[in-house]
């Protein structure tokens, strides 16, 4: 068997950029998780995963298939429902089944819901600005749409 002969550690091309990359941006986006889930806990007394459903039913007021709303958040059905059963109990999302079939639910935010989301909302988008106040409109705008292009470019290739 032969080996290719590896690069000089440090040497250009070596691919160590995109590693170095990815754990920047692994780092980054740990620490601003982490700091959005102990501020949703403190002042709102809820969770990132509840805020992400949320925000996807206020994103469609006509509300979501679970199976949609689970396909959208990359989670599982499982992790969905239970936070879902969660949020109908409290009177801020209704679930009702889709023309008689008891195998779907559609979810949709109540008013309530939709007014708690909105106060959530605000407050989590000041944070990120806070968060983030160091990355220039040009720099986030850049970033942003680098960010999309490389998504784009990965997606569907499984």
């Amino acid at each position: 068997m032969v080996a290719a002969p590896l690069p000089a550690p440090g040497a250009k091309g070596d691919g160590k950029d995109r590693l170095r990359l990815w754990v920047r941006l692994l780092r980054c986006s740990r620490s601003v998780e982490a700091e959005l889930r102990e501020r949703l806990k403190r002042e709102f007394d809820t969770t990132l995963p509840r805020f992400d459903v949320m925000a996807a039913l206020y994103r469609a007021p006509d509300g979501m298939l679970m199976s949609d709303l689970s396909r959208f958040l990359l989670v599982s059905n499982g992790n969905v429902t239970g936070i879902v059963d969660r949020l109908v109990s409290e009177g801020l999302v209704t679930r009702a089944r889709r023309n008689g079939d008891r195998r779907t639910s559609v979810v949709r935010l109540t008013e309530t819901g939709t007014q708690t989301f909105a106060r959530i909302a605000a407050a989590h988008e000041r944070w990120i600005n806070e968060l983030l106040g160091h990355v220039g409109e040009d720099d986030a705008h850049r970033l942003s749409g680098m960010l999309k292009a490389f998504r784009s470019n990965w997606e569907g290739h499984e």
